[in-house]
């Protein structure tokens, strides 16, 4: 079978390896889809430190299961299945209390397990034991299901965050996670959304397939006048920083309406994380500061059947569909913003 392997930094190959055979409570599935994302990019640029070469990459995963493990109960050939990314241990106090997104001794597949970039992979036997794999519905595409990952991961920062009925909902970043977090707060029944992007074509793009309430370039102007103006001088309920960048983080802080909610969903670099905050206006307004950091199973589940159910469309934004042949031509495509949703389809 063909295979994109991580082996360094800039160094990504595309191979032959042997099928993998399931061991006890492991599924084999043939992957139909795995799509890619900005981690990926970043993987590939820098490495990560959970990353030990060589690894297939790819943690986006919808594909179908071709055999079972030794004493793996009620799944079968054929059943077509999305996969966790984040394995939380399901023993630690954490997962105990049901904060899985925080396990400390998390694990994904693409990072400590071989991934998705691939025309067969293991579905290792942690997964099962904390309900990491998902029916897929009738009606839901294989590439559909393959953005249950990433918008399950917004569902957990809009969980925090208690996006809900009436809000007025910034989102700061255009890519194809702001776009899942303008539909999500949508659905969640948020009265207004305005997305804010710097690239004014990828803006254009997204809000294109979105339609916030209004669209913000916030190349040369001053994004928080323009949000204030907006809402008439009151501030948004929630911001959402679905960008990389510490500028969105402080200017999140400078808009928000008092007893504001804000979601650092986008981490920082690195080399780069720290930010100025005016404790002042969290003092006086009386404002929240939320952190997200990806999902659990039970998000997992929960996004699917989002995407089942119509409440949040994703086929959409899969505007790049590639074969596994072309994985250097998708992170390339992602890391040059020319696309909101790339898949690959081994």
């Amino acid at each position: 079978m063909k295979v994109a392997r991580f082996y360094a930094p800039g160094d990504i190959r595309i191979e032959d390896a042997p099928e993998p055979a399931p061991g006890p409570g492991e599924l084999k599935i043939r992957v139909r889809n795995c799509s890619a994302c900005g981690t990926d990019v970043k993987i590939f640029k820098f490495g990560h430190h959970h990353i030990v070469p060589p690894r297939v990459m790819g943690h986006e995963i919808a594909g179908e299961i071709t055999a079972v493990g030794q004493g793996v109960i009620g799944w079968g050939a054929g059943d077509r299945v999305q996969v966790i990314a984040a394995i939380p241990c399901g023993r630690c106090p954490d997962c105990l209390r049901g904060r899985m997104t925080v396990c400390p001794n998390q694990e994904s597949i693409g990072y400590h397990y071989d991934g998705g970039f691939a025309e067969y992979m293991i579905v290792p036997a942690k997964v099962l034991a904390v309900d990491g794999v998902n029916r897929i519905p009738d009606g839901v595409t294989f590439a559909e299901a393959s953005v249950v990952e990433p918008l399950a991961c917004v569902l957990n920062g809009q969980e925090l965050a208690r996006v809900g009925p009436d809000d007025d909902v910034v989102v700061i970043g255009a890519g194809p996670i702001g776009c899942l977090h303008v539909r999500m707060a949508r659905a969640n029944g948020a009265g207004r959304v305005f997305l804010v992007e710097l690239n004014a074509a990828r803006l254009a793009q997204a809000a294109d397939l979105v339609k916030p309430d209004e669209a913000i370039c916030a190349d040369g102007i001053d994004v928080v006048a323009a949000v204030l103006d907006l809402t008439g001088g009151r501030g948004p309920d929630v911001v959402i920083t679905a960008a990389a960048a510490g500028a969105a983080q402080e200017q999140a802080l400078a808009m928000a309406a008092r007893r504001g909610r804000i979601s650092f969903f986008g981490g920082l670099p690195k080399d780069n994380p720290v930010i100025a905050c005016d404790s002042n206006l969290v003092h006086y307004r009386e404002l929240t500061i939320i952190g997200a950091n990806g999902s659990s199973p039970a998000h997992n589940a929960e996004a699917l059947a989002l995407i089942a159910t119509g409440r949040v469309r994703v086929d959409d934004l899969i505007t790049h569909r590639l074969p596994l042949e072309s994985t250097l031509d998708a992170l390339g495509i992602i890391s040059r913003g020319e696309a909101v949703k790339v898949t690959i389809q081994p």
